[in-house]
């Protein structure tokens, strides 16, 4: 099942630079949040900061805390990398890794993380979460062939199944349609709704017709102005946000008025 996450006074920091600032929200268990807003207003930097992938950024830091179920995973004693394990990415374009077959891309982080697994184990898993990502009929005959061999709707599919197969609490999709055509898009819609049965889903996204489509909340951040930290506007369920926003921000930016 999935984790609620609960973020409290966050501040995101890059240097001296103060990126976004004073982020307070609550993400539900088995439910997809959606985040909107304009362009650098700092939805995907807070996107990151839930599995500390802003970190990889040199002088990269934040202030505040982001707790899973309770946890905080800024604590001195937390390892990154086990957050990481339970707080799993998917990035705006599909990454298989490209000297890789399709089964030892699904069995990447399994192998990163250290974990033995037998011959039959590795191949049930594979399975599993092929068939999770839905593309277990599309590949199941070639899985030895390379992933990068796949279509763009296909590979990210193949992400989501690499994401999966590490059997983490939380999912976070950085634009995960982007780059897709609408029938590839759809087919990653539908699989995002599947998915939040067994997981906490976190989608960063430019398109207000998804967020309107595929998500239970939605989180509009923004800016005050050029070079001003971006923040939170305002947090509500999905239908309460696009039919009546508390603030005029967020009407005006999803009427397309700017953004």
């Amino acid at each position: 099942m999935g984790q609620r996450i609960d973020v409290n006074h966050l501040n995101v920091y890059y240097g001296d630079f103060l990126a976004v600032e004073d982020v307070n929200m609550a993400v539900e268990p088995n439910k997809v949040t959606a985040f909107i807003g304009p362009s650098g207003c700092g939805k995907s930097t807070v996107l990151r900061t839930l599995d500390r992938m802003h970190e990889i950024i040199p002088g990269a830091y934040v202030k505040g805390e982001v707790l899973l179920e309770g946890q905080n995973l800024y604590a001195p004693d937390v390892d990154p990398v086990s957050v990481r394990r339970d707080v799993g990415m998917v990035f705006q374009r599909a990454n298989p890794f490209p000297t890789m077959s399709i089964r030892d891309n699904v069995l990447a982080g399994v192998r990163l993380n250290n974990k033995k697994i037998k011959q039959s184990d590795a191949d049930d898993l594979v399975e599993w979460a092929l068939r999770g990502a839905n593309l277990w009929v599309e590949v199941k005959d070639r899985l030895d062939k390379p992933g990068i061999g796949l279509s763009g709707g296909q590979q990210q599919r193949l992400c989501i199944a690499r994401a999966v197969a590490v059997h983490p609490q939380v999912l976070l999709m950085d634009e995960p349609c982007s780059a897709l055509d609408p029938i590839s898009t759809l087919a990653v819609e539908d699989l995002i709704n599947e998915l939040k049965k067994d997981y906490t889903i976190v989608i960063v996204t430019h398109n207000m017709q998804q967020a309107a489509r595929v998500s239970d909340y939605t989180a509009f951040f923004n800016l005050r102005a050029v070079g001003e930290p971006g923040h939170l506007v305002e947090m509500n369920d999905t239908n309460t946000i696009f039919s009546n926003p508390e603030q005029e921000d967020t009407e005006r930016y999803i009427s397309g008025r700017f953004g």
